[in-house]
């Protein structure tokens, strides 16, 4: 992995770890949520491009770590990281399009504040929110197997809450109270997700500082692919269907 995304990666999962924990904050203040350029009110600011902006590479540069985190995965667990990839990959699209959506947004109000164009746009807007929040929780449980052998057990057990806290938030949506565009509405679940989740990046971004060896070397293929010596003893190859797997 390149020098230059790794450092980014590891600092943008910094700014995630703080804006998350700055979100759950203002939502246990003031009880509503804000998001990039979208503010508590529902309203734009006037540096709501740069805020596109920012949260985009910024997801980006996360995913980076994700995607190394994958590779690193699948000498153990193809399976694992072919999902983890996936899920990573569904983050990603998400986020883009929330993203994008928040352009279009901005352009209809700054042209007309009551159209109903911006009002469909904001119910898009809440659904690629909730969409979003379903891949990141499933990235982080997708990635349980990497953190079960190179980080603490705290960390493989925390990467469960995320997926069934946002569960409980798309429950109240269902079957307590519909939020309005273009955010959900203040719970405690959302607090939590968002305690939870500022929790997992800060401890990502210091396991990515402790371990940066395993992120900056390269990945020799060819020694995943060729037969590891048994260390039980004896001396002999045992190959498990051509690709060497640790024991």
């Amino acid at each position: 992995m390149p020098k230059i995304l790794f450092y980014a990666g590891t600092a943008f999962c910094l700014f995630l770890a703080l804006t998350s924990a700055a979100e759950a904050m203002r939502e246990l203040e003031s009880g509503a949520l804000a998001f990039a350029a979208v503010q508590s009110n529902g309203l734009f600011s006037a540096r709501a491009p740069w805020a596109i902006i920012v949260a985009l590479v910024a997801g980006l540069a996360a995913a980076m770590i994700f995607v190394r985190m994958s590779a690193l995965l699948a000498a153990r667990n193809l399976f694992g990281a072919f999902l983890a990839l996936f899920c990573v990959s569904g983050a990603v699209a998400s986020l883009a399009a929330v993203l994008l959506l928040q352009s279009r947004m901005l352009a209809v109000v700054r042209r007309a504040a009551t159209s109903p164009i911006a009002q469909w746009l904001s119910e898009l807007h809440l659904v690629g929110f909730l969409v979003l929040g379903y891949f990141v929780s499933l990235s982080m449980l997708a990635l349980r197997p990497y953190f079960r052998i190179q980080a603490s057990r705290l960390l493989s057990a925390l990467v469960f809450l995320p997926l069934p806290v946002f569960a409980m938030v798309v429950i109240q949506e269902l079957f307590v109270r519909a939020s309005s565009a273009p955010l959900p509405a203040r719970s405690s679940a959302s607090m939590v997700f968002f305690g939870v989740v500022s929790i997992l990046f800060f401890a990502i971004s210091v396991h990515c500082i402790r371990h940066r060896h395993l992120f900056l070397e390269m990945t020799n293929l060819r020694e995943l692919l060729d037969g590891r010596f048994d260390p039980s003893g004896g001396g002999s190859r045992r190959p498990i269907g051509g690709v060497a797997f640790d024991s």
